[in-house]
């Protein structure tokens, strides 16, 4: 076993471990890994290998993130924590809570009295 491989088991078992997101080695190793094994895999020792583990670290990442966002709208917070997250893992949850963030302050609003939305339906 490669040492690349031992370092990507022991990222993949932290990461299914912590409840948190685990700092990762690189912020683009999504995009790293998919140029490296797609151009130049022949060139890469257990590039298989390599490419299930990264799969399973993101995989694991990913379902994080989905009950981490699910908790942040049914809790009905106003801000999160970002931390160790890479850009393309936030992009992957962006649309929906920017939908749920305006639909819940479209909700606020229109509870709130003296809104505009309250004011008609006096009327």
């Amino acid at each position: 076993m490669t040492p690349f491989v031992e370092k990507l088991e022991e990222i993949r078992d932290q990461e299914r471990k912590e409840e948190t997101f685990t700092p990762i080695p690189s912020a683009y190793y999504m995009e790293l890994t998919k140029l490296l094994l797609n151009h130049a895999s022949d060139n890469i020792p257990k590039a298989d290998e390599i490419r299930i583990l990264v799969k399973d670290i993101w995989d694991t990442r990913i379902a994080k993130l989905r009950l981490s966002a699910d908790s942040f709208v049914n809790q009905q917070e106003a801000h999160a924590k970002l931390d160790n997250l890479t850009l393309m893992e936030i992009n992957t949850v962006r649309t929906f809570l920017l939908e749920s963030l305006n639909h819940m302050y479209k909700l606020r609003t229109n509870l709130q009295p003296g809104t505009e939305a309250t004011k008609s339906q006096d009327y």
